[in-house]
């Protein structure tokens, strides 16, 4: 089993399918709970572990949350997200996955979405878009939140049209609109952290 861990860079249900993957996003009122070890899904073992911890790149606005992949032997990996901003509760904000794992200048050195198929910007399973589109997040009053999504389109390793490793997971503090290009309209980039 390949095991790979992150370094850290500075109530509504939504579902989307495609033929290759599912996006889920879910608020929760309890603090998200994790274990270190991959868990199997569907009779499918684990065979490599990811996780990217966010933290906030501005001073006034907190960011706190974890993201892990757990890649399967049937070529999918499963994504959770657990994020908490206090100052975002009861709003939506974008996640994305951008093309550099650096964090540093406000996330700005991450540079732009991970869209290796020079796809156009949009939503997740629906027409055109990056493979690093993954949408919006609902916080809570309390401004936590989660996301589940699995998909055969990444891969922790491998080639690199696919592999997400060594990639940025960003925060904006705004919602993506889906539609506007070249990002989506999401705002400045609130939270980041490297995905190791």
């Amino acid at each position: 089993m390949l095991s790979v861990v992150i370094v850290a860079c500075n109530d509504n249900t939504e579902t989307e399918t495609t033929d290759s993957s599912t996006l889920t996003s879910e608020t929760t009122s309890t603090a998200p709970t994790a274990t270190d070890a991959p868990v199997a899904t569907d009779n499918v073992a684990m065979v490599a572990h990811a996780e990217a911890k966010l933290s906030g790149t501005y001073a006034d606005t907190t960011v706190d949350g974890t993201v892990r992949f757990d890649s399967d032997s049937a070529g999918r990996v499963r994504m959770t997200l657990d994020i908490t901003i206090p100052k975002k509760a009861g709003k939506s904000v974008a996640v994305h996955i951008h093309e550099h794992g650096n964090c540093g200048d406000t996330a700005m050195l991450a540079h732009g979405h991970w869209n290796p198929t020079n796809a156009q910007h949009g939503k997740w399973g629906s027409g055109s878009f990056h493979s690093g589109d993954i949408g919006n997040v609902k916080l809570n009053a309390q401004g936590k939140g989660t996301m589940t999504l699995t998909t055969d389109l990444w891969t922790l390793g491998g080639k690199p049209d696919k592999n997400i490793l060594g990639k940025s997971m960003i925060v904006h503090g705004g919602a993506d609109d889906y539609k506007s290009q070249p990002a989506g309209n999401s705002g400045t980039r609130i939270g980041c952290g490297m995905i190791q």
